[in-house]
Formats: C-alpha cells, structure tokens, sequence
C-alpha cells in the first residue's frame, strides 16, 4: 500500500500531480499543498525510498545537493533570511524533504521555533494556481527544470 508522499510521485510521474513544479535529478519538486509560510516547498525523491539512509553514493549526494538547489532558488527569489529543511519520514515514510523559507518579518515568537510546529499547516491559505503560478515558474527558471 502506498503512503502519500508515493502516491504523490506517482500523480507527478503520470503529470497529474498538480503541485508540481518541475523535475530534478532526484525527484519532484512540488509546492506545499498550503502555504503557511510563502514559497513552502517539498523534494518527493524518485525513486521512492524510505529514508535517507536508503540512498547510497551518488544518489544520496544528488538528493541533497538538490534540497540544498531549491533553498538558494528560494532565497533568490524570495525576501525570506533563512531556509529551514525538514525530514522526517515519519508519518509517511517516503523520503522527502519539506523546504521552508523563514521571514525577518515573522513575530519572534514563530521564528524561533520549527516551522511545523509554530504554524498550523491544516488552517494555512491553501495553493492556488492563481496565485502561486508566477512564484512556480520562477522557480522553474532559477532552477532550470520543467514541469
């Protein structure tokens, strides 16, 4: 039975996943389901694998330059100070790593904590091609990669 995150890179694999935003060398990128913090993005690995630890060699060098590729695309793009990268695998365990822009402009008392605790992720505005297309295509471009 698949988790979510592979039933995910299956939708990407068959282009009906529409949180996409391109294809990297180790996987899909694809932008959060909700925003709670703008420009919250998440690298599904493709092949599907457990965790980290399942990578080995180049595939696990691959895997994380390209985490590290999405942070700098977000702070490129983006007026956020600092990228927070998160893998757990734990709920669904198929690696993947949530990649989340942090603000100056966020209250100390949110900034200071993980995302994924200081932010209800449930309540958050959710995507909406309207308005995340432009932010999806520019990253595209900085990153050089298609949909």
């Amino acid at each position: 039975m698949l988790d979510v995150i592979a039933k995910r890179v299956v939708a990407a694999r068959s282009g009906s996943n529409p949180f996409v935003i391109g294809r990297m060398k180790s996987g899909w990128l694809v932008i959060g389901e909700t925003q709670p913090l703008a420009g919250y993005c998440q690298l599904l690995a493709d092949p599907v694998v457990s965790s980290l630890n399942d990578l080995k060699g180049e595939e696990r060098i691959q895997y994380l330059l390209d985490v590290a590729a999405v942070g700098d695309a977000l702070l490129a793009l983006t007026d956020s100070n600092r990228i927070n990268y998160e893998t757990w695998c734990n709920l669904a365990p198929s690696l993947h790593t949530h990649i989340v822009p942090r603000y100056a402009s966020e209250p100390e008392e949110l900034r200071i904590k993980a995302a994924s605790i200081a932010y209800d992720y449930a309540s958050a505005r959710p995507f909406s091609l309207e308005h995340d297309g432009a932010f999806m295509d520019a990253m595209r471009r900085e990153l050089h990669i298609q949909p």
